[in-house]
């Protein structure tokens, strides 16, 4: 590399000429964990770059390529090449130095790197977990403008993903969207090209761990309206038990999740499943308040038949006095006729008396009637919700999102 002697390798080549162009090309061995709580992912890649310097052309060697000893690196320019959405990164330094740099005849450098990376990835988690997030990988220059340095995509197939590549909760689509993210900063116009990934999430998890189990909660709730209500402990146990199941559950939903401040699809069905099993219990509480009203009825009716036994006392004793005194003939009507005070103070009709049986049977009845109708209610309302539910998030907005990708 005697040809190189005379000038530094390290600075750009072409400094006064036109920017030099880096083809870039990602292959992408692994796809990892997805994170939502801080909305970021990771990733190994090899990250290819080629770029053609003069300075390092030669014809003395028969080769068609010659690869540069790693300790050499450090002494060829290299594009100052980053991650723009880079959260963390770190090099593979386990069995090799796993950087290559491979100089060809005419002057073209390749250099391969490897990398483990976590990126950013800000997710709209509103119909989680029925989603479809894409992420991006944007690669910028730092300190070149685009005056200096140009990275391209790669014309053949620029990001590779591993054959054998797999999720565990998204399916990776097969459609990439490449393109430019040219930044504009004080100091220039730097470029950036970009990558995003499209990532579709498998609900097949939370069917097993939280639809399944809250639907089966709320149904357990409806088993209380074919309970005896006089069985109050079993009622009141079994509608208690659900509540605090479901309240559990419901937390359980969030606790992998960020602390958004919209309503997420998961949200609204642990939400309705707790109102719903709520509802059955304050059914029972309905039926048992029902079922004893015939106590008060006849508590009321009671108090009513005292105070017209008083008032018909104080009647009487008052048209006694007007008689003994011979004073009947001076109480007159409201249109001046003269009325003998023992009509005046006649005894009202009689209260009716009602049977204690009769009424507490019309009282219960009125309370089956209420759990009667609730086993067909509570079912038809769960099923109505979820026909709008599923509806709604894996048919409608399901095919807005795919239409906006």
């Amino acid at each position: 590399m005697g040809k190189t002697s005379g000038y530094d390798a390290r600075i750009r080549p072409n400094f006064k000429g036109p920017p030099v162009n880096v083809t870039c090309n990602i292959f992408i061995n692994s796809f990892g964990s997805i994170t939502e709580t801080t909305m970021d992912y990771r990733l190994n890649v090899f990250l290819r770059q080629k770029w053609n310097d003069p300075r390092l052309a030669y014809s003395e060697y028969p080769d068609d390529s010659l690869d540069l000893d790693p300790s050499m690196l450090d002494s060829i320019w290299k594009p100052d090449l980053f991650f723009a959405n880079e959260k963390g990164a770190n090099f593979h330094e386990v069995t090799t130095d796993n950087k290559l740099l491979r100089i060809f005849q005419d002057g073209s450098v390749l250099y391969s790197i490897r990398l483990t990376l976590t990126l950013s990835c800000p997710m709209d988690l509103k119909n989680f977990p029925m989603d479809i997030q894409t992420c991006t990988m944007q690669l910028e220059s730092f300190g070149y403008t685009m005056n200096d340095l140009i990275f391209e995509w790669l014309s053949d197939n620029p990001v590779q993903v591993a054959d054998d590549l797999t999720l565990p909760q998204f399916l990776l689509k097969e459609e990439k969207d490449l393109g430019y993210c040219t930044k504009h900063y004080n100091t220039g116009k730097f470029t950036c090209i970009e990558v995003k990934f499209h990532l579709e999430r498998q609900m097949g998890y939370y069917l097993i761990q939280m639809y399944i189990p809250s639907l089966l909660i709320v149904i357990l709730s409806w088993v209380s309206f074919w309970i005896n209500m006089d069985a109050a402990p079993a009622r009141v146990g079994l509608g208690i038990t659900t509540v605090l199941t479901m309240t559990t559950q419901s937390s359980g939903s969030r606790a992998s999740l960020p602390k958004v401040s919209y309503v997420k699809a998961i949200d609204i069905w642990m939400a309705v499943c707790l109102l719903f099993v709520f509802a059955a219990l304050l059914e029972y509480a309905a039926v048992n308040f029902v079922s004893r009203q015939h106590k008060e009825f006849i508590r009321l009716r009671k108090k009513q038949r005292q105070q017209r036994i008083e008032e018909e006392l104080v009647r009487e004793s008052r048209g006694f006095y007007f008689r003994g005194y011979g004073l009947g003939h001076c109480l007159q009507t409201k249109d001046g006729a003269a009325v003998e005070g023992a009509t005046v103070f006649a005894p009202p009709p009689p209260v009716a008396i009602y049977n204690g049986e009769v009424l507490h049977k019309r009282f219960v009845d009125r309370a089956k009637r209420i759990d009667t109708i609730s086993r067909a209610v509570f079912p038809l309302s769960f099923l109505i919700f979820n026909i709008f539910y599923w509806v709604t998030y894996k048919v409608l907005r399901h095919e807005d999102i795919h239409a906006n990708l």
